[in-house]
């Protein structure tokens, strides 16, 4: 196997390219997905608020997400 040569990138340089549409448009539909099921932390980043604003930015009307506290809604 080949080694790859991996260059450190910083954060401005990811936030450049994240925040800029022709870089995002050089990524595969496969890519897209991975970034997004993966970059957050963990179940603490999910909140309701956050699924409701996704849903609105990508006009998602056939979906609804329901927040349970102590198992009740």
């Amino acid at each position: 196997m080949e080694e790859i040569s991996q260059k450190k990138i910083t954060r401005d340089d990811f936030m450049f390219f994240f925040r800029n549409d022709e870089c995002l448009n050089e990524l595969s539909v496969d890519d897209r997905v991975e970034v997004f099921s993966t970059i957050l932390l963990g179940s603490s980043d999910f909140k309701k608020e956050l699924f409701d604003e996704i849903f609105s930015d990508y006009c998602v009307s056939h979906l609804e997400v329901i927040e349970i506290s102590d198992g009740e809604r």
